[in-house]
C-alpha cells in the first residue's frame, strides 16, 4: 500500500510531461504533413538536370580527375573455414 504513494503521484507527473510533449507537438506542426516525406524518398533526384548534365565546359587543358582506387584482388586469398 505503501508504493501507491509513491507510484501514483510518480505517474500524474509522467502523463503530465507526455501530454505536454504531445501538445507541443501538435503546436509545432510535427504531424501537418505525415504523407511528404515517404513520398520524397521515392521522388527521383532531378539536379543533374538543372546543372547541365551535358558535355562539361571545362577547358582541355584541365586534368581529368584521379581515378578511385581499385578495389583488393580477393581471388587469391585463400577461403577461410567457415564453423
Amino acid at each position: 500500500m505503501e508504493t501507491l504513494y509513491l507510484l501514483i503521484p510518480v505517474s500524474v507527473i509522467l502523463v503530465f510531461f507526455v501530454g505536454l510533449a504531445f501538445w507541443w507537438s501538435l503546436r509545432s506542426g510535427q504531424f501537418d504533413d505525415l504523407d511528404g516525406p515517404a513520398y520524397r524518398v521515392l521522388m527521383d533526384d532531378d539536379r543533374g538536370k538543372e546543372q547541365g548534365a551535358g558535355p562539361s565546359t571545362e577547358s582541355a587543358d584541365a586534368a581529368p580527375a584521379a581515378a578511385p582506387p581499385a578495389p583488393p584482388d580477393t581471388a587469391a586469398a585463400p577461403l577461410e573455414r567457415r564453423r
